[in-house]
């Protein structure tokens, strides 16, 4: 047997008999401390934190023994759900389970596709206890879910662009009960989704909707979940400056968003009805690239003046908002990293969400439990004059320095089919992270546990 830990709590025999250990670990204060007994390496759970939403602190603290453990090597690390019951005993145990192994496994992530580094050493998990192989496989395919977002987001946009984003997308599908279809440039045009073909202009790539449908129960509302896929975003013809460009890969987060949920769905067999929609595009400055000053027309009829190329999520969601209602969705969720405006409102350890005040409410709610941390946000209608244009029904960006996520929803707004209940993310500020819990320094993968949550949660 290679090197093995065992996971106890402070008030396991093996340390009221050591003094030294005893006080070890009271000179510590972090969560979590390791010593070595008789050859063994023992891993001390000690000052977890209490409170409504402990499931979180369940995942935060499994991720960091994992990393841990990593770095020193260990091949296999025990805990009983004895143990895990005594630590977290305001939580149900079977949540417990299903938030330590989705933290262990998401504290093991690692992304060196591009580096020559080795890979991290990831330490086998092994739960003591009977009766929790269903939560056991639950938290894995939850922390699966997130790491395909994260992998999808941490790519460079040579490697995942408006070619090659549809094909990762089918071949992650392949073999659930998900039903993917791809429309090329000469099928959008047909579809008229002019804001999509218009932003897509200035790329060698010609963009793409993906559309996946899954039914794990066809009887049940049709939930639209809708990602922003924009590969790269250079800001167009409206150029971004700064010294570090890099994350601008990171544009297409909604639509990763939207990939690990729609995963998670399937390969649950979550019994819901959800059609995932993603508009896949690179926005770049070239000779045929959309300009300031230019017009769009969308299939409902609406014209929009764009007074910036830089705001160009917004154009491609209103195609996708237009398709959800023709595909009858009952209710409709589009993601986003949309605006600086949301980060500087709420910083990086919250997104934005606008629309239904209920529903937003009960977003948080999720996102309180499963970690997708978000904050419901206003939809002020006195700014609606802000998007006013002199030539075009109303302008893509405000003639305001203010409430810039605010008009942002409010343009998204006037594409919301009637019938759909509508809640917009902006997730802006949570691309990224350091290291810390069950993050690592690279994309956290946001949106995938919330938005899968979600549409269970509205389908029961």
């Amino acid at each position: 047997m290679g090197k093995r830990a065992v996971i106890i709590d402070v008030s396991d025999d093996r340390i009221s008999e050591n003094r030294d250990l005893k006080d070890y670990i009271e000179r510590h204060t972090s969560k979590s401390v390791l010593h070595m007994v008789e050859g063994e390496l023992l891993v001390v759970i000690k000052d977890v934190q209490k409170g409504e939403h402990l499931t979180e602190g369940v995942r935060m603290l499994a991720g960091e023994i994992a990393r841990q453990l990593g770095k020193l090597k260990i091949d296999q690390a025990n805990v009983s759900t004895e143990i895990l019951d005594r630590v977290f005993s305001d939580v149900d145990t079977n949540k417990v389970v299903t938030a330590f192994v989705e933290g262990w496994h998401l504290g093991n992530y690692d992304y060196v596709k591009h580096q020559s580094k080795e890979a991290r050493y990831k330490t086998e998990l092994h739960i003591d206890g009977d009766k929790v192989e269903t939560e056991v496989e639950q938290g894995k395919r939850r922390a699966a879910a997130m790491s395909f977002s994260r992998d999808l987001m941490n790519d460079t946009p040579k490697d995942l662009n408006p070619t090659t984003f549809p094909k990762r997308l089918q071949d992650e599908l392949a073999g659930t009960a998900a039903d993917v279809k791809v429309f090329d440039k000469a099928q959008l045009e047909e579809m008229e989704l002019n804001g999509l073909l218009t932003v897509g202009q200035g790329s060698e790539h010609e963009p793409a909707l993906v559309e996946i449908s899954y039914q794990g129960d066809a009887s049940k509302p049709l939930v639209a979940l809708v990602g922003k896929g924009v590969t790269y975003d250079t800001g167009g013809i409206n150029l971004k400056q700064g010294r570090h460009l890099s994350d601008m890969r990171m544009d297409m987060g909604g639509a990763a968003a939207v990939a690990g949920a729609i995963k998670l769905l399937a390969e649950s067999e979550a019994k819901v009805n959800v059609v995932a929609l993603f508009l896949i595009v690179e926005n770049m400055p070239d000779s045929k690239a959309i300009l300031p000053g230019d017009v769009i027309r969308y299939k409902n009829g609406k014209t929009v003046q764009i007074g910036n190329t830089d705001a160009e999520g917004r154009l491609i969601l209103a195609d996708g908002l237009i398709r959800a209602g023709e595909l009858g969705a009952d209710y409709v969720v589009n993601i986003a990293t949309l605006t600086g405006a949301i980060a500087n409102a709420l910083g990086s350890k919250l997104a934005g969400v606008f629309g239904n005040e209920e529903l937003a409410y009960r977003m948080k709610q999720l996102g309180d439990e499963n970690g997708d941390h978000n904050w419901p946000m206003p939809l002020v209608d006195a700014y609606e004059n802000y998007l006013d244009s002199d030539y075009a029904d109303f302008n893509n960006i405000s003639n305001k320095g203010e409430a810039g996520s605010i008009t942002a929803g409010l343009f998204l707004r006037r594409f919301v089919p009637e019938s759909c209940k509508w809640l917009h993310v902006d997730m802006a500020g949570v691309m990224s992270s350091k290291e810390a819990g069950y993050y690592v320094s690279s994309a956290t993968g946001f949106g995938a546990r919330l938005l899968a949550d979600y549409a269970e949660a509205v389908s029961k």
